[in-house]
């Protein structure tokens, strides 16, 4: 009768399966770590750029809106200053809203500048000087920076791009807003893999009441 060959795995046999097990598992688990990482970045970038995008459009609108009189008859606001305390990184706009609510014509003077402390972008509504509570539209905002079209030789035309302490006696027709910020850092092994994202936009001073 032909004997069974009853032989087991050696030791040395049992070693070299086990490394390699554990190398195939190490690496699935660097996959799925670096995988992790990669959505977890992806993730934070998109909603960082929806929130500057989203502050952008707000700040944009009520630059629009700056300067702006119904000129009704029944309303008793006059705006005299459309634009107010112009800095490279903060400004004041004024103008008239009619309130459906309330049935009423307001004055309303909206100032945004960023917390240096907070890293914040700040939007301040002020209601017939009436001041509500400051929102905070945006965190972890690197720079605001405005920069002012001007209208040199009173054209109606955008002749050059200032800074605030250059504008001098020139007559303000346009604003642009670079608005930077970054995601925020949940774990510090993804600072190198998140880049700060920046949104620049144009926006034209349209009423043609704007003063200085």
């Amino acid at each position: 009768m032909k004997q069974l060959n009853r032989k087991g795995v050696t030791l040395i046999e049992l070693l070299v399966a086990l490394v390699i097990c554990g190398m195939v598992a190490a690496g699935i688990y660097q996959v799925f770590i670096a995988q992790s990482k990669a959505y977890t970045v992806q993730d934070q970038v998109v909603e960082v750029q929806q929130s500057v995008r989203s502050a952008m459009e707000m700040l944009l609108r009520d630059l629009r809106m700056a300067g702006y009189d119904s000129d009704n008859l029944l309303s008793t606001i006059t705006i005299t200053s459309p634009l107010a305390n112009l800095s490279n990184n903060s400004i004041t706009v004024n103008y008239e809203y009619y309130d459906k609510a309330l049935a009423q014509y307001q004055k309303h003077t909206v100032a945004y500048w960023r917390d240096g402390g907070s890293s914040s972008l700040i939007r301040q509504l002020t209601v017939n000087d009436v001041a509500r509570p400051q929102e905070t539209l945006l965190e972890n905002v690197e720079n605001l920076n405005l920069t002012y079209g001007v209208d040199v030789n009173e054209d109606g035309a955008l002749d050059n791009w200032v800074p605030a302490g250059s504008i001098g006696i020139s007559k303000v027709v346009a604003v642009r807003v670079t608005l930077t910020a970054r995601p925020v850092q949940i774990n510090p092994d993804n600072n190198k893999m998140i880049s700060p994202r920046t949104l620049v936009s144009n926006v034209s001073l349209r009423n043609l009441s704007m003063i200085r």
